[in-house]
């Protein structure tokens, strides 16, 4: 199977609603910034990473593409995942000028189109090549109902309309003022009352000592987890915060390599694992990931189900995987989209990774890559 063309492409898919914000951002399109690999034997994979929509940004990880890693694969085998995976990851030059940032999402797109062509090559969706179905249903729970932007009484309507639907895990966005977030979370819980999970994420945006001051008031809502409560790359925080609260501690989608996720585990610093394939250079790396994880007893959450589609395919694949976002920005723009039905995401039939661009998306979003 050996490839014979690489093209970068880049799509702007609206959000729900004409924008949407949390802690550090607001935005109305999510990027979908990916490639499509050919083969000589007619086969075509696709990958892709998320952005903001940011076209200036958005054309760096497709100049990257085009011009550091496209020449290191044609006239390769696509079969040879791993091998590739570590020609492009461990080339000189390259990890030089970086080794996380548009070198990782340029990678994540590749290996992603890699997995999806081998998987289309076997005629079989990419869960049964990633060890098979391992758990019959994937639980989703809905974040797309719980943003920063929304007023307080939709926020609630929206959580009630999301449990009616069959959604039995809501996530809602923190980061404003304690006071307001405490509030906006105990009319949620009051509403849907203790049976539907209720999980928070911060992105990022506070202090320890806010964290510790929200947690304390958060205490009798029962949350699932606290996400992305400090920056990113914070360990000693997070570990301070993971052993002073009962609120279980979740982070992983701005983690680019293991490595970043090893310290990470090492200090107890997480309890929920939220490994990304689009950012961590591809379903390869987000694998051992998984695989730490699970020799740690952790669960994993994989971050955004829809906005990723592999995530579906390795959440019924991987046993450490417990739960999946609902964010449906992007489901449509794909042959075999990742549905929720019952509050459970839908086993992908198709052969593939699910990442194939329908030509109404492609007619739509498409922007100019360079």
């Amino acid at each position: 199977m050996k490839i014979k063309n690489v093209e970068p492409f880049i799509l702007h898919v609206p959000v729900t609603g004409s924008q949407i914000a949390d802690s550090t951002h607001t935005i109305s399109h999510w990027g979908v910034v990916g490639v499509r690999i050919a083969t000589e034997d007619g086969l075509s994979g696709y990958g892709f990473t998320g952005t903001h929509a940011h076209l200036p940004g958005d054309r760096l990880i497709t100049q990257c593409i085009a011009t550091c890693h496209a020449p290191l694969l044609v006239g390769e085998d696509a079969n040879d995942i791993n091998r590739l995976w570590l020609k492009l990851a461990r080339n000189p030059a390259l990890q030089w000028i970086g080794r996380a940032g548009i070198t990782t999402l340029s990678q994540a797109a590749i290996d992603i189109a890699l997995w999806d062509l081998k998987a289309k090559a076997a005629g079989v969706p990419l869960w049964k090549l990633l060890g098979g179905q391992v758990r019959d249903k994937v639980r989703a729970y809905n974040t797309d109902i719980g943003w920063l932007s929304i007023d307080d009484d939709k926020l609630v309507q929206g959580a009630l309309k999301a449990v009616e639907q069959g959604f039995t895990g809501i996530k809602i966005k923190v980061g404003s003022t304690v006071e307001r977030d405490l509030r906006r979370l105990e009319a949620v819980r009051h509403a849907i009352g203790p049976d539907v999970t209720l999980a928070v994420d911060g992105n990022g945006k506070w202090d320890l000592a806010t964290c510790l001051r929200f947690c304390r008031g958060a205490e009798p809502f029962d949350l699932y987890w606290f996400e992305e409560p400090l920056w990113y790359d914070d360990v000693k925080g997070h570990a301070q915060l993971a052993r002073a609260t009962r609120v279980p501690v979740a982070l992983g989608e701005q983690l680019y390599t293991q490595d970043a996720f090893a310290e990470f585990f090492h200090q107890g610093a997480i309890h929920w694992v939220q490994p990304d394939v689009t950012r961590m250079a591809g379903i390869t790396e987000v694998l051992r990931v998984c695989e730490t994880a699970n020799s740690y007893r952790l669960p994993v959450a994989p971050h955004a189900g829809d906005m990723s589609q592999v995530h579906v395919h390795l959440s019924y694949a991987h046993p450490a995987c417990q739960v999946l976002e609902y964010i449906p920005w992007i489901k449509d723009c794909f042959t075999d989209p990742a549905e929720v039905v019952d509050g459970h995401f839908r086993l992908p039939s198709e052969p593939g990774a699910g990442t194939t661009p329908t030509p109404q998306a492609w007619e739509r979003f498409r922007q100019a890559a360079a």
